[in-house]
């Protein structure tokens, strides 16, 4: 699971429709998580930014990292991601 976005970097790398993935995961504790989030240019190329992120956890929800991606939509910056 991945959402994909065209995604602007720091120091102005364009990457169009760039692959980005929730990773290394954790439960902070029954009401939070903390995950990782890299940003790929193909899903087989390294990684060209990471960026780490919190939000609340439903322990009777979905899966925590469907959570995590629903979260990440829910931000200005990720308007418009597409599931991939």
């Amino acid at each position: 699971m991945a959402i994909k976005l065209t995604k602007t970097t720091a120091s102005g790398l364009v990457a169009s429709d760039a692959y980005h993935r929730v990773e290394n995961l954790s439960l902070a504790n029954k009401a939070q998580m903390n995950f990782a989030l890299r940003s790929y240019a193909t899903p087989d190329k390294p990684a060209f930014e990471e960026s780490f992120f919190s939000c609340a956890y439903d322990i009777a929800g979905d899966n925590p990292i469907k959570q995590a991606y629903a979260h990440l939509k829910t931000l200005p910056e990720f308007a418009g991601a597409t599931d991939c």
